[in-house]
């Protein structure tokens, strides 16, 4: 059986690609069209001969998927769809319904539209990106890997919500968590890298970019998760609030009268460290900060002290930590903000040593103290090589 999956990620103007060869956990080639459905488009391809940019008008994800074959044919890898062994395809939201991959067919495909309510701006664009692929690799098998699976594992302590029971039934309201793909990941290297049981490992996983999330994993099995019905609750975000009281949004509605689409913006794409200090990347954050900008200051301060709660309250629920795991682009990559959202916890036996802690860390890397009681960790998330490695073991299964 070929080993070779191409990973489709579709977003409503974009298709993220990705060739990996699972038996080597090799990335072949990877790359983007994006600007999908506007006057011109673009298209982005590393592989063998390098780096391969193109314009083009890009009408509709079909017409997407043609440019990458293109892209593939002229220069590589040629994908042949005989030795393809799947086509595996990121979906946001699985609800209740998907605890774990699924193999794409009409009927499936239809279950992921139809939860497009739980997920309107990625479960629509995630459709169109697999009736496009469908079209292009009719006669190869296609997976569906779900960013909520993950979290089916958590108990309804976790995931319940204190809402009148009947109404949270009817309209499907419940813990679903985002970033799954990513935690499993993560969770699973930091057990292999510390040569430890799975199974019997205590991780907490800190997911650190644009969007960001935290997840307690208790042996292999997610216990709690920092996002909820949508992506939206949980830590503070490049755009989005987190944790709110939900009566601002009544208090919204009554004294602006605020519509919901006009909330929904706010929540979305406003606010977070955007709405804090008009920033929202963590680079132009930090210069800000050092050149004496208050609202820099105390925006990061509201950052650091959303991800200790959740590094307390999860070490509280698990009972015992074995190692905190820092992935992602701000996770990876800003010693600063890992620094900071720790500091003060050495009660707890959580430490990072600023010395081992310093730069990106492009590889595992362990950044606390060898006599800490908690291995903090940075570990490179690839949320593409463990879609391919789900899409091969439910084939092989």
């Amino acid at each position: 059986m070929s080993t070779h999956v191409l990973v489709v990620n579709s977003g409503s103007s974009s298709i993220k690609y990705q060739l990996i060869d699972v038996g080597t956990s090799e990335s072949l080639a990877s790359g983007i069209v994006e600007r999908i459905g506007l006057e011109m488009g673009h298209a982005k391809h590393e592989g063998p001969d390098g780096r391969t940019e193109i314009d083009r008008p890009v009408p509709d994800h079909t017409a997407g998927m043609a440019i990458m074959m293109e892209l593939f044919e002229a220069h590589g890898p040629e994908i042949d769809p005989e030795h393809l062994a799947a086509v595996g395809h990121r979906v946001v939201q699985g609800g209740a319904v998907f605890s774990g991959p699924a193999l794409i067919d009409d009927t499936v495909q239809q279950r992921i539209a139809d939860l497009s309510p739980l997920a309107p701006l990625h479960n629509p664009a995630n459709v169109e990106g697999m009736v496009a692929a469908r079209t292009t690799f009719p006669a190869v098998p296609h997976v569906a890997v779900f960013d909520t699976s993950f979290h089916q594992g958590m108990p309804p302590e976790s995931y319940t919500y204190a809402l009148d029971r009947e109404v949270a039934d009817r309209y499907q309201i419940r813990r679903y968590g985002a970033h799954g793909t990513s935690h499993l990941y993560v969770s699973r290297t930091t057990a292999e890298y510390l040569g430890r049981d799975y199974g019997e490992l205590n991780t907490i996983v800190l997911h650190l970019g644009n969007g960001a999330s935290a997840s307690a994993v208790r042996g292999g099995v997610c216990f709690d998760t920092s996002m909820g019905l949508t992506p939206l609750a949980g830590l503070v975000m490049g755009s989005r609030t987190g944790d709110i009281d939900p009566a601002v949004i009544f208090h919204l509605r009554r004294v602006a009268g605020m519509s919901t689409d006009e909330l929904d913006d706010l929540f979305n794409r406003r606010s977070g460290m955007l709405g804090m200090c008009g920033m929202s990347d963590m680079r132009d954050v930090h210069d800000a900060v050092a050149a004496g900008n208050e609202e820099a200051r105390t925006a990061l301060q509201v950052y650091y002290h959303r991800i200790k709660g959740y590094v307390g309250n999860y070490y509280a629920q698990l009972g015992h930590v074995d190692a905190i795991a820092f992935t992602a682009g701000i996770g990876e990559n800003d010693d600063i903000v890992r620094l900071n959202s720790l500091a003060g916890l050495e009660r707890l036996g959580i430490r990072v040593d600023p010395e081992r802690n310093a730069g990106r860390k492009k590889e595992i890397t362990v950044i606390s103290p060898d006599d800490a009681e908690v291995t903090v960790l940075v570990v490179p998330t690839n949320e593409e090589l463990e879609i391919a490695r789900q899409a091969v073991e439910l084939l092989g299964a």
